[in-house]
């Protein structure tokens, strides 16, 4: 009797540390399908400072996200005569004060990313950087081109200046910081204006909470420039500089 039901102790010893196993095996499985089908979103949610928002199914519910903002007709409207000049007039003093600071000049090519109506293009043009255009997913002809930032529709190497005040769009911040560097030219800057002492709008993708998180992903460009400013709801502005090939 006694190797009998040591016989049967065997196989139901079996069957419980494999039942027990099973959901330890799908949690690992599930991590792993995470990391591999979508890095870029993995590595950001868990570095420090910088955390991505959740509730973003597929790109396309993200894209249609962002676009609910872009073609609200009253935030057009508001854009295009309200505020219209009174952003025109800010921009025209940050672009000023980056002259002085000889991260922009006349001759820069620019690009500014992210420019709805293209307020900020005006603005370049007004303080003499003609070779100026906006990109956006909603194209506002003459100034801005559609383009999406995190594949901008441009030749590496194009722009000597870029700026973008729309980082917290970013799904992909990484992406998005890859781009800029791959479109400027060596020794070109991208000035971004961001929010790390209060949190963005509704329709931001992340949030930061210092600068530390972009040094990180400007990997081909050196930090020349950070001061506190006060740019419709942005309190710092963070200038690099794109290394020269060696």
């Amino acid at each position: 009797m006694k190797e009998t039901s040591s016989i049967a102790f065997v196989p139901i010893y079996f069957l419980l540390t494999l039942l027990l196993s099973i959901p330890f095996l799908l949690f690992l499985s599930y991590c792993s399908s995470i990391t591999t089908k979508n890095p870029e979103r993995f590595s950001s949610e868990t570095s420090l400072g910088l955390k991505i928002r959740p509730g973003y199914k597929t790109y396309e519910s993200y894209i249609q996200r962002q676009l609910n903002k872009t073609l609200n007709l009253k935030l057009r409207e508001i854009w295009r005569t309200r505020d219209w000049d009174r952003k025109i007039q800010v921009f025209t003093r940050f672009f000023g004060e980056l002259k002085q600071k000889k991260l922009l000049s006349n001759d820069s090519k620019a690009l500014s990313i992210g420019a709805r109506m293209g307020q900020e293009v005006e603005a370049l043009k007004r303080v003499g950087v003609s070779d100026s255009i906006g990109m956006d997913l909603v194209p506002s002809p003459p100034l801005v081109v559609e383009g999406d930032f995190h594949n901008q529709p441009f030749e590496d190497g194009t722009f000597d200046f870029e700026f973008s005040n729309v980082f917290d769009h970013a799904l992909y911040p990484e992406k998005f910081v890859g781009e800029i560097e791959r479109t400027m030219k060596p020794g070109g800057v991208c000035v971004l204006h961001v929010s790390v002492n209060k949190r963005a709008d509704k329709y931001s993708a992340n949030d930061l909470y210092s600068v530390e998180p972009l040094k990180k992903l400007f990997k081909r460009s050196n930090l020349v420039h950070v001061r506190t400013v006060d740019g419709f709801g942005l309190d710092t502005e963070v200038a690099f500089r794109k290394k020269k090939a060696i």
